[in-house]
């Protein structure tokens, strides 16, 4: 997805109330959650140019804004706490996929690459509790080529957030594991799999999330993962089964919106647009369609 094109042109506000309380307000009448857009990319490192992102992403009607914890963003803190706070944004969740690329990995066999991964996480606990966040992992499992054995290496995967989540719990963080189709994470595809690895890391810290782009690959319900993680959920991505535009696929997302609220889910749901649109089309175009959903 484009990171910048288009959005600078587009109107700051899309017809919304600009206080928290009346986006509260304006949330319940389309869904009785909040929603947050995820920026692939970093935002702007200038500060009158990420301000202007973040008042666009809240005018299109989002309560919240996803980011992906890289370098540029780690150093850009102060200015996503006051971009944030003037658009009256919050930030539900950061990614942490970006340090595999870095060469981290909880599955490798390379001790060195697994401790830093472990280290990386925990240095990221201050951020999680800084903005009242949790921290997303899925990528930094691993793929199959960094361990073929898969017994081996949720062991070390275990063994790894085991140590993570005794330092979330102490500085009172949370992490949420989440289940990746098997074409981009080797381990833990489902949300069977994901519960398991939760209970033997046996941290109240760890929690399980959805992405409903995975579950189209790996489950054989849309609806069935989120009713078996029930109140235990702590986080959802809303991604099309072709990772563009919300209802350019055939995911059903009235349906998975109408399981969220059966299980009484009361935390962010994440829109994840990285295909086929610019930012300014995916924000706004998915709002819309989220809308409609609810108003069928």
């Amino acid at each position: 997805m484009e990171h910048e094109a288009g959005w600078r042109k587009m109107p700051v506000a899309c017809a919304r109330p600009g206080t928290s309380d009346d986006r509260r307000r304006f949330a319940a009448a389309i869904n009785d959650m909040p929603y947050s857009f995820i920026l692939i990319e970093p935002p702007p490192q200038d500060p009158d140019e990420m301000a202007r992102l973040f008042r666009f992403i809240a005018g299109c009607g989002y309560e919240g804004v996803e980011l992906n914890l890289t370098g540029p963003l780690l150093d850009s803190l102060d200015q996503i706490e006051q971009a944030a706070a003037a658009s009256n944004l919050v930030v539900p969740s950061f990614l942490t996929g970006e340090a595999y690329r870095q060469g981290l990995c909880l599955s490798t066999a390379d001790t060195a690459r697994r401790t830093a991964a472990v280290e990386r996480l925990i240095a990221y606990l201050p951020v999680a509790v800084r903005f009242h966040a949790i921290l997303v992992v899925g990528l930094l499992q691993g793929l199959a080529r960094d361990e073929p054995d898969p017994q081996v290496a949720n062991e070390r995967i275990v063994g790894g957030l085991t140590e993570v989540a005794r330092a979330a719990e102490a500085a009172g963080a949370e992490l949420v594991i989440e289940p990746v189709n098997h074409l981009q994470v080797g381990f833990n595809h489902t949300v069977d799999e994901v519960m398991r690895l939760i209970a033997a890391i046996g941290s109240p810290a760890i929690r399980p999330m959805v992405d409903t782009i995975h579950m189209n690959i790996e489950e054989s319900s849309l609806t069935g993962p989120i009713r078996e993680c029930g109140p235990a959920l702590r986080h959802v991505h809303l991604c099309e089964s072709n990772a563009g535009l919300l209802g350019s696929g055939h995911i059903d997302f009235k349906v998975v919106l109408g399981a969220l609220d059966d299980v009484k889910y009361d935390g962010f749901a994440s829109v994840k647009v990285y295909r086929k649109a610019t930012l300014a089309e995916a924000a706004t175009s998915s709002m819309r369609y989220l809308r409609r959903c609810q108003g069928d």
